[in-house]
């Protein structure tokens, strides 16, 4: 598990393009057979990929909980939110079995004390777990029930779907949110206009992209704004000062990972375009 740390917004002004990239890009996510986390210091969410392909995947084993987390297991004070991106999978909760198909998502509380990743057609499961201070049901969500906000608009290409999935409409978790959004063909704008919200930090995973094609992330205070080229299957840490906005040179889609002082989707500081430098 690889370690990113906080950043003050007046020393990001002075980042060049390999320091950005260095602080809040991970590039590599998914590696087979492997569960490959990222733990930031912003308010302590980890995050990463688990892709099972010939041999089952365990939690708990893939890194030193002692070591990494001072904890006995991983979701010993910890909850744990997960949206699969690829083919059929199977979790395995302390010996009860998940089955997740595409863009269906999996809550588990704290508490669990083994947690298995198994192949049935290529899955590949994004992850992310932040702290929790009491245990909550574990929740198996289908996106056709996700709470669907279509909004944006063709003649401003940022026409898309918000799939919200782990969301207190339809899970009670301590502080984690998560959900997948999903433009239209023809739209390339996300999160625009941009917003920023003071309460929460957010990780971006892009995914849905052709080789050919990127995302240019704009982040950083509204009137300092900088950008990372990020590629398919690619994340963005997002402090809570930043806004988080993307324009692509193509359609794509993005799973965004929210903890912070509250759960309230819309508890947001809007920044009108005229006002963003």
């Amino acid at each position: 598990m690889q370690t990113r740390y906080g950043a003050n917004p007046k020393d990001f002004q002075k980042y060049d393009t390999d320091e950005i990239r260095e602080e809040f890009l991970i590039e590599k996510i998914f590696v087979s057979d492997e569960i490959n986390l990222t733990y930031s210091h912003i308010d302590r969410i980890i995050f990463g990929g688990a892709m099972p392909n010939k041999n089952k995947l365990n939690l708990d084993t893939a890194l030193n909980c002692q070591k990494d987390l001072g904890s006995n297991y991983f979701l010993e004070n910890r909850e744990l939110g997960i949206i699969n991106i690829g083919g059929q999978g199977k979790i395995i909760v302390d010996k009860k079995e998940y089955i997740l198909d595409n863009l269906n998502a999996l809550y588990i509380g704290k508490g669990h004390q083994k947690i298995e990743f198994v192949n049935i057609d290529n899955p590949k499961f994004f992850l992310a777990s932040c702290a929790a201070h009491m245990e909550k049901p574990t929740v198996l969500i289908d996106n056709a029930k996700a709470r669907k906000v279509p909004c944006g608009d063709s003649l401003t290409s940022n026409k898309r779907v918000i799939n919200q999935l782990i969301h207190p409409s339809l899970v009670d978790t301590c502080q984690l949110l998560m959900g997948c959004t999903e433009l239209l063909d023809g739209s390339v704008y996300n999160t625009m206009p941009a917003h920023t919200h003071e309460r929460r930090m957010e990780v971006y995973f892009y995914f849905g992209l052709n080789p050919e094609n990127i995302v240019f992330h704009f982040m950083g205070e509204p009137s300092q704004t900088r950008h990372i080229v990020v590629k398919n299957e690619q994340a963005v840490i997002s402090p809570s000062w930043s806004i988080h906005a993307g324009s692509g040179t193509s359609s794509y889609k993005f799973i965004w990972a929210m903890c912070g002082e509250n759960k309230e989707f819309d508890d947001m500081d809007n920044v009108a375009i005229k006002d963003m430098k």
